[in-house]
């Protein structure tokens, strides 16, 4: 019985320093929320602050002419390029946009994310480095996939 009680011990104790805590969750969303929020009202400081250094954005596209699909990769730049420059005007968002924050997996360093916008879905890959929750990864598609082409 001894035995079991001590083996418990090491597999809880080994659980709780593998699992994220309640401040890592919320860090998680307060990153993928910036992304979004960044280009809501342009702050290309906010989106750097979420950002890896060595981000890539992927998504796929159709070219007309050759009939073919390629791949679209953003990185860090562009997207602080693009928080700074695409809502401008703000019309590029309705007045109440969605911004909804689904956690699929959460470890000590690696999460994945979900996150459901106006237009579009991101699924994202968060690291933490150093301390701080990043985005390194994002896969993303238009609600409508027709405007992929």
């Amino acid at each position: 019985m001894k035995k079991y009680f001590v083996l418990l011990i090491i597999i809880f104790c080994s659980i709780k320093t593998q699992a994220q805590t309640a401040q890592d969750t919320l860090e998680i969303k307060k990153v993928a929320l910036a992304y979004i929020e960044a280009q809501h009202t342009p702050n290309p400081k906010l989106m750097e602050s979420a950002l890896h250094p060595r981000m890539v954005k992927r998504s796929v596209f159709r070219n007309k002419t050759a009939q073919k699909d390629f791949i679209s990769e953003f990185f860090t730049e562009n997207m602080v390029i693009l928080a700074e420059t695409y809502n401008v005007k703000g019309d590029k968002f309705p007045k109440n946009p969605r911004k909804e924050i689904k956690l699929l997996d959460v470890s000590a360093k690696t999460a994945s994310v979900k996150l459901f916008a106006d237009a579009w879905i991101d699924y994202m890959h968060i690291v933490k480095e150093n301390g701080e929750w990043k985005i390194v990864n994002v896969l993303w598609q238009y609600n409508d996939v027709s405007q992929h082409e």
